[in-house]
């Protein structure tokens, strides 16, 4: 398959029943402004800030309980201000949607991978959130008060979050999959008031019990005054000075909004940690109902009676994007579990089961399904998807293929990018564009997204720096304990003054469309030839032989290092055959300056909690940097996994 392929083509019936089509139609009507293409609008939407955003909140009938006063201060970045004056509240929208909901249909199915599973309408939605509210004004929180929790994707959490932003108080999860450090390394950096938390989890058929990780984390919380103990592993679990959750839900209660600036905060997300302390990232109310229902409703096309699922834990951006479903009136499904237990087919189930119309993955899921050959679309009646999401790293040609010809042939692919920094996407898809394989069809409304140069300068048809030229609504308002901004603005704007840099490698075309290559400080020069890991990956995982790979370029200071390739095996192959295929391959698909020096077997890739692989960590490893500085413990999905480099470390050195 070729890079740039058409694979679909929107009908005309589908663009004009499309939500972006409406949304065209009442900037007609009311605007007094036509567009002819997605580019056109584009255009306008980054031109004239003021004019799409509050154009997008009328159209969309945002609840506002003090009008604004000024759409945007000024476009400065970092300091532009977004609709002041104005209060709203991000859990009142979830609740009560920006269109009518019958109060007893389903708002949320919430599944386990034990089998457990719970349907909840709108009625009892709002009822619960009511009643966990209370519970925290009688606990004595407080807004702006801090809400931890260590909650897997289920009910709770959803009720949790939104009673704790009901309240105006700032909300703080982790999957509790999470190792101890990571956890204590996110939430003590906070300081909590309340911990929500769970006995333990399943995942893989097994039973985990988190019992000693929350002993632990609760001595390292000195402001933590409550704690809920949600039974998972037994309903009728018990810990010490907890209040069970049975007993926050008993109690009759009203529920109520707190009114919250623009930029209030409304949650703390965390950067993977992989070189230091995760940054603590907070969002605000307004930013988030805004940026979540643009990227829902125009982009992902989903509304009233649509069902949205993607595929997260509590530890990742993707949770938060996944409940804000609520607010376009979809109805969300909750899945906690291992994505390939009992089968790799377990999620393609649920879609059958739940007549799911949005289905979310990682991309490296789609990859591993196209690699083994599935085809959910002919083994389950798939029928109701309208649209399949991928996010979590760049998504290979094949990888596009494969969901045309063993998904389905009429859905939309939306293959996205963006960050936690901003809790969306940047580029992705849209309801009026074509899907061509390997290629993300557009920049998202109001992003203004472009690839810049060495010198600050734009490039179209050359790889270069992702850069945000324009303040978006969803950008943080802040780090948690940087007061002056002097750590937020050297996260993002010390390379280009004033612009954002993200640090990812992409290359525009002309139309908008793009391709991302990977991070930006993990790039592969070989005399000059600079490459993205991720063509890297699709060439080397493509192979029959290789489960994963890190690729590791150890150049450094303008000195040409050693190009490392590490390989985990599949069952059978032989390291010395899989060497020579994939010398040859590299050699001619991609250049015979990147053939690596070196394969050598290992067993598992590093990788983050939220499954990024550790390249610029390895690399600093192999550079001779002590462990504790390259990479945060707490950052590891498994820890032991950085053994290999170490010892290739210290015998380099010996």
């Amino acid at each position: 398959m070729s890079e740039g392929e058409l694979l679909w083509q929107p009908s005309s019936e589908r663009v004009a029943s499309s939500r972006l089509t409406d949304f065209v139609g009442w900037l007609s009507t009311n605007r007094g402004r036509t567009f002819s293409s997605y580019d056109e609008l584009f255009e306008w939407s980054i031109a004239d800030l003021a004019g799409f955003w509050s154009s997008f909140e009328q159209w969309s009938g945002f609840r506002w309980s003090t009008p604004y006063d000024e759409v945007i201060t000024s476009r400065d970045m970092p300091g532009a201000r977004w609709f002041t004056g104005g209060r709203i509240n991000y859990a009142e929208h979830l609740l009560y949607p920006l269109v009518r909901v019958a109060v007893d249909d389903v708002a949320v199915i919430a599944v386990r991978e034990d089998g457990r599973e719970r349907q909840v309408t709108w009625r009892e939605l709002r009822t619960d959130t009511a009643r966990v509210r209370a519970w925290l004004v009688e606990a004595g929180v407080g807004r702006g008060d801090r809400v931890a929790a260590l909650l897997p994707n289920g009910y709770e959490a959803l009720v949790a979050v939104l009673a704790t932003a009901a309240m105006g108080a700032i909300w703080s999860s982790c999957s509790p999959d999470f190792g101890p450090t990571a956890i204590a390394d996110r939430f003590t950096q906070i300081e909590p008031v309340v911990l929500f938390t769970v006995d333990g989890y399943r995942y893989g058929g097994k039973p985990f019990d988190v019992g000693s990780t929350v002993d632990e984390l609760r001595r390292q919380l000195p402001t933590l005054r409550h704690t809920v103990l949600v039974g998972y592993l037994d309903d009728a679990a018990t810990l010490a000075d907890a209040t069970p959750w049975s007993e926050v839900l008993d109690r009759d209660a009203t529920l109520a909004f707190e009114p919250m600036a623009f930029d209030d905060p409304l949650w703390v997300l965390y950067s993977s940690g992989t070189t230091g302390l995760p940054k603590p990232i907070l969002h605000g109310h307004g930013g988030m109902v805004l940026e979540h229902v643009k990227q829902l409703a125009l982009h992902l096309d989903l509304g009233l009676g649509d069902r949205f699922f993607w595929f997260s834990t509590t530890g990742w951006m993707m949770w938060n994007l996944l409940i804000s479903g609520l607010a376009v009136g979809s109805s969300i499904v909750l899945y906690d579990g291992n994505p390939s237990y009992p089968d790799a087919m377990v999620l393609w189930r649920l879609a059958e089961r739940f007549r799911i119309t949005s289905v979310g993955l990682g991309a490296p899921f789609i990859s591993a399904g196209a690699k083994a050959g599935l085809e959910p679309g002919r083994e389950f009646d798939l029928s109701a998807l309208v649209t399949v999401g991928s996010t979590g790293a760049p998504l290979p040609p094949e990888g596009f293929t494969w969901v045309y010809d063993a998904v389905g042939r009429d859905v939309m692919l939306s293959s996205l990018s963006g960050g936690t920094d901003v809790c969306t996407a940047f580029v992705g898809g849209a309801p009026w564009l074509p899907v061509r394989a390997g290629v993300i069809p557009a920049r998202l409304l109001g992003c203004a997204v472009a690839a810049f140069d060495s010198d600050g300068k734009t490039v179209i048809d050359e790889v270069g720096e992702l850069v945000i030229t324009e303040p978006m609504p969803s950008m943080p308002v802040g780090f948690w304990n940087d007061a002056d901004g002097s750590r937020l603005r050297a996260s993002y704007y010390e390379t280009y003054p004033g612009v954002w840099r993200h640090g990812d490698w992409v290359k525009f075309s002309a139309d908008g469309s793009c391709v991302i290559y990977g991070r930006s400080d993990s790039t592969l020069n070989r005399g000059g030839v600079r490459m993205g890991t991720s063509e890297f990956y699709r060439i080397v995982e493509e192979l029959p032989g290789v489960e994963d790979s890190l690729v590791i370029d150890t150049s450094a200071a303008g000195v040409e290092g050693r190009l490392l390739l590490f390989v985990v095996l599949r069952e059978g192959a032989s390291l010395e055959e899989v060497t020579a295929e994939i010398r040859g391959r590299i050699r001619h698909q991609l250049s015979p300056r990147h053939v690596p020096d070196e394969v050598v077997a290992i067993d598992v890739v590093p990788r983050t909690l939220n499954g990024k692989k550790c390249e610029v960590p390895v690399k600093r490893v192999l550079a001779g940097v002590p462990l504790d500085t390259a990479v945060a413990q707490g950052a590891l999905k498994d820890p032991a996994s950085m053994q290999p480099f170490l010892e290739l470390a210290a015998s380099q050195r010996g």
